[in-house]
């Protein structure tokens, strides 16, 4: 079993340390981005969590079903605690850790070590330390062949006292609009076609010359359901040559 890697938007960025200088950064994941991808990957009956108290740390272990093996696969980790809620930080902090013993997030471990310069953050004082209250954006993220961060652009979008929008910490080069727009449309063509377009090639091909046998030989798969939207599209040029040909007739 795979996760997918995280995307920008699942992505926090907490600032570490603050010094006269600048503010370091780092990429964390939140529990329910864990939750969000073991219901999307498994199904949301197909996992499980528990605590345990052991000693006064708190373990989490997170359970998916093989419905190979026909048992339990588990992963356990603990946690620590918050600096709010006890109980509630070590619970959520261990079912992280646990998550990240499955494989989902542990590309953040390959995350470069974020600097940003005391010009691209507000740097102030309290109780005689500096500090900044300005929050940080994950604005794009890439990964190279083997799962690491190869791509990164933070972006600094201020504080309730002064807002900013400014790029400030950038790995890689950044996707043009274009850029992104080509992938979108490139992962779309590799999804399963829905339920509507289904039934809408199901009629053309009845009032076609075309069978449902024939279609899937033509594009390699075992039953309609299994078409992707790059099938669909290659669908619809066969059906209007076809309707050209006999045209022509």
């Amino acid at each position: 079993m795979k996760f997918r890697k995280l995307k920008a938007s699942e992505i926090d960025a907490r600032v570490s340390t603050v010094t006269e200088k600048g503010c370091s950064l780092l990429l964390y994941k939140d529990a329910r981005v864990d939750q969000n991808i073991l219901d999307e990957t498994v199904g949301c009956l197909n996992w499980k969590r528990s605590h345990q108290l052991i000693g006064d740390r708190l373990y989490c272990t997170v359970e998916i079903w093989d419905d190979e093996k026909k048992q339990w696969i588990s992963k356990q980790d603990v946690g620590t605690e918050s600096y709010t809620e006890k109980e509630k930080g070590q619970a959520s902090d261990s079912f992280k850790r646990a998550c990240f013993n499955l494989g989902i997030g542990r590309e953040l471990y390959t995350a470069p070590f974020t600097w940003i310069s005391s010009g691209k953050v507000t740097i102030t004082e309290k109780n005689g330390k500096p500090t900044t209250y300005d929050r940080f954006i994950v604005d794009s993220i890439g990964y190279d062949s083997e799962g690491n961060i190869n791509r990164l652009v933070i972006r600094n979008i201020g504080s309730t006292f002064a807002k900013r929008n400014d790029i400030v910490f950038q790995l890689g080069e950044a996707e043009s609009e274009e850029e992104e727009q080509v992938k979108k449309a490139e992962k779309t063509a590799k999804e399963k076609i829905d339920e509507t377009s289904l039934n809408s090639i199901r009629k053309t091909i009845e009032n076609s010359t075309f069978t449902e046998e024939g279609v899937c030989k033509y594009f390699k798969i075992k039953k309609l359901e299994d078409m992707t939207y790059a099938n669909q599209s290659e669908f619809i040029r066969l059906i209007n040559d076809a309707k050209k040909k006999a045209e022509r007739k």
